[in-house]
């Protein structure tokens, strides 16, 4: 992970001097998928959680199954969370193969969703689309929407029309100035983190806080503290205590705006943190080679 001095997000603007002092903030919230009971799939141990504009369903993939075979009515992802990943997407008809840690993008449409490999699955899935959201074990947190977060509204259709993309981690190297690796959709945004070896140094935190969005800090290895510092409103009634929770992986914690935050890697191993956004967020967007495919997906 950057150290304090170092992370690129330093140069990102902020507005701190604009936290609305009056509208509530939501409660973050962690749920730590080895001490949640799974359903059990043919492809193996899954569990569905929600933020506000997305679902992910997160599969310890571990046969060869369907994940999931219908028809969506919008853009849907999914996470290849390690290098043992791989699933086989038929879309519209059409079948493609992807295998190794990354990222599929899938059109609107008829789909079915293999699982061919040995490492998790991530599904990312639009809040919005019918049925999904009432499967997630959090979903008595969204009964009512969180006023601070902005709406999913889509980005524009992608360069070259309509097909399932992939795009992998495996040959992207780092570069100075460059946050992580950042990829775009319609709906969502994904930056897989670099892998910590060991726990991070705790005189090198990244405290930081976003105006309008959620965010979802997946853990796919190692084990990490999540620190959480939610602004004092003028109602002290409100007013939450820090909060420094520790989590395993797989677990994943959705950090609301716009509460101060910053997660460390504590486990001796491999720390495996990725960052998942919906709507795609405009002040990564704006960076320029921070996104890396950004000449298929356009701003708006």
């Amino acid at each position: 992970m950057s150290t304090t001095t170092e992370d690129p997000r330093r140069s990102l603007p902020t507005n701190a001097a604009g936290i609305d002092r009056t509208e509530s903030v939501a409660v973050a919230q962690y749920i730590n998928f080895s001490s949640t009971a799974p359903v059990e799939s043919a492809a193996g141990a899954t569990w569905t959680t929600r933020g506000q504009n997305a679902v992910l369903k997160y599969v310890a993939a571990r046969s060869e199954a369907t994940i999931f075979d219908g028809t969506f009515g919008s853009e849907t992802a999914l996470i290849l969370a390690s290098d043992a990943a791989a699933v086989k997407v038929v879309w519209n008809g059409a079948e493609t193969v992807a295998s190794g840690h990354g990222l599929v993008v899938i059109p609107a449409g008829d789909v079915s969703i293999t699982n061919t490999g040995s490492g998790d699955v991530v599904l990312l899935v639009r809040a919005d689309e019918p049925g999904w959201s009432v499967q997630t074990v959090n979903a008595a947190a969204y009964a009512e929407d969180h006023p601070r977060v902005a709406p999913a509204i889509e980005w524009p259709e992608p360069i070259g029309g309509d097909k399932v993309r992939i795009y992998y981690t495996k040959d992207i190297q780092p570069e100075p100035g460059r946050f992580g690796r950042i990829f775009r959709t319609r709906s969502f945004m994904v930056n897989f983190l670099p892998t910590q070896s060991g726990p991070r140094d705790p005189a090198k935190l990244s405290p930081h806080y976003h105006d309008d969005f959620e965010q979802y800090s997946l853990a796919t290895a190692g084990s990490y503290t999540h620190h959480i510092r939610t602004p004092w409103l003028v109602d002290q009634a409100q007013w939450i205590d820090d909060e420094h929770e520790s989590v395993g992986a797989p677990s994943i914690a959705i950090i609301p705006p716009p509460t101060i935050h910053t997660s460390a890697a504590t486990g001796a191993g491999d720390n495996i943190l990725i960052d998942i956004f919906s709507p795609p967020r405009e002040d990564f967007s704006a960076k320029t080679g921070w996104v890396l495919n950004a000449e298929d997906y356009p701003q708006p």
